[in-house]
């Protein structure tokens, strides 16, 4: 039997299954932090499969050669500086009022009467250095100003800024799902920022625009007065900053990596400024850069003190720590998978079954995200799962920056009672359960479905 298990395809793909249905109870049954039962399920995976103990946790002169080491400290040496530059960017644009900036700016441009789309924008512009719920928090008070003066339902405005920050978040850097996908995928950023771009913007307009408004006009929420008056009584910026100040610090890092990327496929190799643009298109450097401009530009120029921005970055990046945690911990538990032989006896049997490795990708990121609720943990786990197989298909890298968008596609789907999102949103935009099912978790299934349909359709052709 335990000769089955470790060395058949069949033996193989039941310890996979085996160790998934775990995770999935200790997460959602015991309740259990998800990096913690990443490194339980791991070990006893490796353990059931006969992984030399030495290969798994290390010995005392060579811990760093260990599958637990070696999962942890390669995906954390290259997503920690993204994650952690990208959320003090975040916070230096929030506490400036950037958002306030932005939002008025659309609505002034765009018109009243559009003031749903304009929401929408502010939630796609200001989502890409701001976590989705810090989006959420900042951009909320704005949304019930909007839905008062416009006189119709807070889900009309609500749900297309709700459509940009999802977006944002599941599609572009420096979030951590697709960061932490691109690190295990072997994918550079450039890539990832260009192929969101590409399928993010459609599935927001499908979904923030057209299903936003169809649904809008039908589920009537009112805006309670309670609502309004932190807006109303709040402090009033005096000084904002400028839009295009606003605009060119979320800018800054998205054009310096794209630069680093595109710059070392059109500029000649060994040329002083392919060098150049290879170093200020590291995904580090570029978001040091922009913090830096931030720092400058949107803080002390603007009155705060050093000891003011060494505050709010110790304040932003104290959440960081729990996600850093969760995507080593998956990490490992893909270089277990690895390591086992797992992954090859997955990618054989989908090899065998016929089906593109984008879609069982989908379907494994889907199938995760709607047990357990974490879009992170959905990323993380089925990017390791599918790692081994990617590997031996020679997937240029547009087509590995593809499916890091199917698999971020299927971390979004179905968004429901055991996602904290879910809680915050009805919480915030006054939802019952039912109304938020009908209107959050649907858009967030027409989000999922319209991004990989257009990341399939592209792996197609290329």
């Amino acid at each position: 039997m335990i000769d089955w298990l470790q060395h058949s395809t069949g033996g193989l793909l039941t310890l996979a299954a085996v160790s998934i249905a775990v995770l999935l109870f200790l997460i959602i049954k015991v309740k259990l932090e998800p990096f913690i039962a990443l490194i339980v399920v791991g070990l006893l995976t490796a353990l059931a499969a006969g992984l030399p103990v030495v290969q798994i946790v290390g010995s005392a002169q060579k811990a760093s050669d260990s599958l637990l080491e070696k999962g942890f400290g390669g995906i954390l040496g290259h997503i920690a500086a993204i994650i952690g530059l990208g959320t003090i960017l975040g916070s230096i644009l929030e506490r400036s009022g950037g958002a306030k900036v932005l939002t008025s700016a659309l609505l002034r441009a765009i018109g009243e009467k559009r003031a749903p789309l304009a929401m929408g924008l502010a939630g796609f512009v200001f989502g890409i250095p701001v976590f989705f719920d810090i989006g959420i928090f900042v951009l909320a008070p704005l949304v019930y100003v909007a839905a008062k003066q416009g006189g119709r339902s807070l889900v009309l405005y609500a749900l297309p800024l709700l459509a940009g920050l999802s977006i944002t978040h599941a599609f572009l850097p420096p979030h951590p799902g697709p960061v932490a996908a691109a690190g295990l995928l072997h994918v550079e950023l450039g890539w990832i920022i260009l192929m969101g771009l590409v399928c993010g913007i459609p599935a927001f307009l499908v979904g923030g625009v057209l299903y936003s408004t169809w649904i809008g006009k039908r589920i009537d929420v009112p805006v309670p007065a309670e609502f309004l008056v932190a807006e109303e009584e709040g402090e009033k910026e005096t000084n904002p900053p400028s839009l295009g100040l606003v605009l060119g610090i979320i800018a800054v890092p998205l054009v310096l990596i794209l630069a680093g990327t595109f710059g070392s496929i059109w500029l000649p190799k060994a040329s002083p400024a392919a060098g150049v643009a290879a170093f200020i298109g590291t995904p580090a450097v570029a978001l040091t850069v922009s913090v830096l401009l931030a720092s400058w530009l949107l803080g002390l120029r603007r009155g705060l003190t050093g000891k003011d921005l060494s505050e709010l970055s110790a304040k932003s990046l104290r959440p960081v720590a729990m996600i850093l945690l969760v995507v080593g911990a998956g990490a490992f538990f893909g270089a277990v998978l690895s390591a086992t032989g797992i992954g090859k006896a997955v990618a054989g049997s989908l090899d065998n079954a016929g089906l593109p490795v984008i879609l069982a990708a989908y379907v494994i990121s889907c199938g995760m995200r709607i047990a357990q609720g974490s879009a992170t943990v959905a990323i993380v786990t089925t990017s390791g799962i599918v790692a081994p197989t990617v590997a031996t298909l020679g997937y240029s890298q547009m087509q590995l920056a593809l499916l890091v968008v199917a698999i971020s596609a299927g971390s979004i789907i179905a968004s429901h009672v055991n996602d904290g999102g879910f809680w915050i949103i009805s919480r915030y935009f006054n939802m019952t359960v039912p109304q938020t099912l009908k209107t959050w978790t649907v858009l967030e299934t027409v989000l999922s479905v319209s991004g990989f349909g257009v990341a399939a359709l592209l792996m197609a052709v290329v």
